[in-house]
């Protein structure tokens, strides 16, 4: 399948996250390789994986698990979101969750193009998450 961007399902998921990254070509992919980034630095143990390939969307949506779904990276047409399903149960104190607030249990990040986003902050809820799915609070 050299030449195109159809990946195959031996594919790692680490190399079809690389190939999803590639498919924006313009800042989201630079935005959403940053997170992955800070993300693997909160937490060396967290698995990448790639789930929910359908026809809408056959490259699938980056995830990040350590006992269970750490968080999901997905580009929006604006933004690139990072939605933790867990997120109700995290402290937050830097205010990095702006969408799903609404939820009984998600929240997400949506991270515009001009948005700095503070890292040691997203390592902590990364950190937490992680914790949390393990059962002992961080």
């Amino acid at each position: 399948m050299a030449g195109t961007d159809a990946m195959p399902a031996e594919e790692s998921p680490a190399r079809q996250i690389d190939a999803i990254i590639r498919q924006s070509g313009d800042w989201r992919g630079a935005r959403l390789a940053r997170l992955r980034a800070v993300i693997a630095e909160a937490d060396p143990a967290a698995v990448e994986e790639v789930k929910w390939k359908k026809p809408s969307r056959p490259e699938g949506v980056p995830v990040w698990s350590h006992g269970g779904i750490v968080c999901i990276g997905e580009m929006l047409k604006r933004a690139v979101r990072l939605t933790f399903p867990q997120g109700a149960r995290l402290a937050d104190p830097a205010g990095l969750f702006n969408a799903r607030l609404d939820s009984a249990k998600t929240r997400a990040i949506d991270v515009h193009e001009q948005d700095a986003v503070d890292e040691a902050a997203l390592a902590a809820l990364v950190r937490e998450a992680a914790a949390v799915n393990k059962g002992a609070r961080g």
